[in-house]
């Protein structure tokens, strides 16, 4: 490896309210979904003139599964816009919570190298162009249309299950039985995809005395806090039985990357 080294911030997006407006011919679905980017964040560290990309587990981040060859976002990130580099990932965003880890990482990416056109962001997945942006947006379309809106200053209670949900599978399971209600239309296929779902909502809103919603597709579930909200740290951990769900406290930022 040669060259100086980069280092970006990948921060997590949280997906506080999704409706589906419509479903085209082609099968993909169209959203109106308000994104946000929270302060929960990979961080990559960018050699130009390498090759190829490492990955370091954080904690709770279940990356142990993580494929780091040609499928990986960094990786189709960098073909897509024709750059080579050797990436070494510190991996924090937990896999399959629904909050945009891998999209995260991609944005980055495409960050770093000067890459604004949102076509090619979104034929790496449909949070994408979102995590380019970051900050706080409208999101419409399949992801592709964005209208950014004002920043508030917002603190959420995540709880990640100790597992992912398949998206595919929630949205076949939206098409069976569509819902239009809620702060989440997904919510409820979500639920018959995985119905462990349930009982991680039911866990933190104890703890929280709130009501849980959904992210997105799932598996995270979050409630958002009073403004300014002090007091002792959460516990990082929700036990049931002998299954543990990852807790932590995650504030909205301006932007995606400022670090």
């Amino acid at each position: 490896m040669s060259g100086p080294v980069t280092r970006l911030l990948a921060p997590a997006k949280l997906t506080v309210s999704l409706a589906v407006t419509g479903v085209r011919a082609d099968g993909y679905h169209e959203l109106a979904a308000e994104m946000l980017t929270l302060d929960l964040a990979d961080e990559l560290l960018i050699t130009e003139g390498g090759q190829g990309l490492s990955v370091e587990a954080g904690p709770a981040s279940r990356a142990a599964g993580l494929e780091a060859g040609p499928t990986n976002l960094i990786t189709r990130a960098l073909t897509a816009c024709g750059r080579s580099a050797h990436v070494a990932l510190i991996k924090r965003i937990p896999l399959g919570g629904g909050l945009g880890g891998g999209s995260a990482d991609a944005g980055a990416i495409l960050r770093w190298a000067g890459c604004e056109d949102r076509d090619v962001a979104v034929t790496l997945g449909a949070d994408v162009p979102f995590c380019v942006a970051g900050g706080r947006a409208l999101v419409e379309g399949i992801g592709e249309r964005i209208a950014p809106l004002p920043f508030e200053p917002r603190t959420f209670l995540l709880c990640i299950p100790p597992f992912g949900v398949d998206t595919a599978a929630v949205y076949a399971a939206w098409d069976d039985a569509p819902d239009l209600d809620g702060p989440n239309a997904l919510a409820s296929a979500a639920l018959r995809v995985e119905p462990r779902l349930a009982q991680w909502g039911e866990a933190l809103g104890q703890r929280s005395g709130r009501t849980p919603v959904l992210a997105g597709s799932g598996s995270t579930w979050f409630v958002e806090l009073d403004p300014g909200a002090t007091g002792a740290a959460e516990p990082p951990w929700l036990s049931i039985g002998e299954e543990r769900a990852y807790v932590v406290r995650a504030a909205a930022v301006p932007s995606g990357w400022d670090g």
